[in-house]
């Protein structure tokens, strides 16, 4: 096992760890938002107590995702150099951005929201946690525009070996860039929708006395998934389209026409010289697993929706068990989805331009595999602490004391939607 191994797999879980924190936050807090502008608007204490409970778990969850993020930035830098020196002052930037958006103002905002409860005015707070959903998606698109580079790069020229960029609207314009966009914002509303209408679903098993609080999470995440679902479908099919114009072996091995792709690798050898250039086969099944799921969210969330009427998704009960089921799915797509994206342009680093066996840092195997076994092993640890308090808290249950002055404890109500 050589350096570039190493240094794949580390890349890998990394991100892969780390998308699952974003993946999170991104869907939570749109639901914090949409409650918290309930509560300013009706004044009713039911909803401000849901974004106590709710955002007890994405600060939760936010704050040790930063500190994955943080172990990301150093991918980079620590075992990457060959892309950096060559192509970092390109696609660099739009990291910058990222990292301004989501280590400055989006950690700053929250901030703000968390220490406001009870001393800023209830139209200035709602106005925090909007601005933090909306730095949030911010950063995820500066993201995607470095790695709709990586894609397929464009708006550029190489002067003395390195990449200087000439036209930033090819950038915002990468055809790889928008679907993808798009395609992550639905996946996480699907994530998100799916993680509160699973926790919700527990605590009516548990026959909790917050029926109210959990009976509107819930009718509003089953509300919410159809649309996430239908959507994150509709715009993965769309990147297909992109995906056979400008990286016609992918979608050879991921359609699994192994004659058709043997024939594209052919050719590339042919004009690029010879090389290996197909990547593992094994993405041909995940992504049919990744299409199978997809299509079964959708029609899972429109048998959830129907089942809103009346009730019948709690007087059946066996509904609720299958969303509790149904929480770590959506997580494991994600992953899945981004090892079909990033791995499926191996060998490249920069699909045409860089090679992932040049892109990767002059470093003895031995100093590569010391660097995984050591942010792997943190990785993990945040991952399992992660859950553990998530679970944790959820199972607790809504307590008012989590920000701000605690609210009396309302009467129980009634179960129902």
């Amino acid at each position: 096992m050589d350096a570039v191994f190493f240094a794949r797999l580390q890349f890998s879980v990394t991100a892969s760890v780390h998308f699952l924190f974003v993946s999170l936050t991104l869907g939570l807090v749109l639901f914090l938002a949409v409650a918290q502008t309930a509560w300013t608007v009706t004044g009713k204490s039911v909803y401000e107590r849901a974004v106590k409970f709710w955002g007890r778990l994405y600060v939760v969850n936010y704050g040790l995702g930063l500190i994955t993020g943080i172990v990301m930035e150093f991918q980079f830098g620590l075992n990457w150099s060959g892309l950096t020196t060559r192509f970092g002052d390109l696609f660099g930037p739009a990291l910058a951005l990222e990292t301004l958006v989501a280590f400055v103002l989006e950690v700053t905002l929250l901030g703000m929201w968390i220490f406001g409860w009870g001393t800023l005015g209830k139209k200035t707070h709602l106005t925090l946690i909007w601005l933090v959903a909306l730095t949030a998606y911010a950063s995820v698109l500066w993201v995607l525009v470095a790695n709709a580079f990586l894609q397929n790069p464009v708006g550029f020229e190489m002067r003395g070996g390195r990449a200087h960029l000439t036209d930033f609207g090819l950038l915002l314009s990468n055809p790889h860039l928008w679907d993808p966009v798009a395609h992550v914002v639905s996946a996480a509303i699907t994530l998100g929708a799916v993680f509160v209408a699973g926790i919700s679903a527990y605590h009516f098993i548990k026959r909790t006395t917050e029926t109210e609080l959990f009976g509107k999470s819930l009718r509003l995440a089953l509300a919410v998934l159809p649309v996430g679902a239908f959507s994150t479908v509709h715009f993965g099919m769309m990147q297909i389209v992109v995906i056979e114009e400008t990286q016609p072996l992918k979608l050879a091995l991921l359609a699994g026409d192994l004659p058709r792709a043997a024939a594209i690798r052919e050719r590339l050898s042919a004009q690029l010289g010879p090389a290996d250039y197909m990547a593992p086969d094994w993405l041909a099944s995940l992504f049919q697993a990744m299409q199978g799921v997809g299509f079964a969210l959708v029609l899972v969330s429109t048998a959830g929706l129907v089942l809103l009427i009346k009730g019948w998704v709690i007087r059946l009960r066996l509904p609720l068990y299958l969303l509790v089921a149904a929480i770590p799915v959506p997580f494991a797509m994600v992953v899945v989805g981004w090892l079909i994206r990033e791995v499926g342009r191996q060998p490249w680093t920069v699909y045409g331009q860089l090679l992932t066996s040049k892109a990767v840092s002059d470093m003895p195997p031995l100093t590569v595999a010391t660097s995984f076994t050591a942010f792997t092993t943190l990785l993990v640890t945040l991952a399992l602490l992660d859950w553990w308090l998530l679970a944790r808290y959820a199972r607790r249950g809504p307590e008012d004391n989590t920000f701000g002055t605690p609210l009396p404890t309302p009467a129980p109500a009634p179960t129902s939607l």
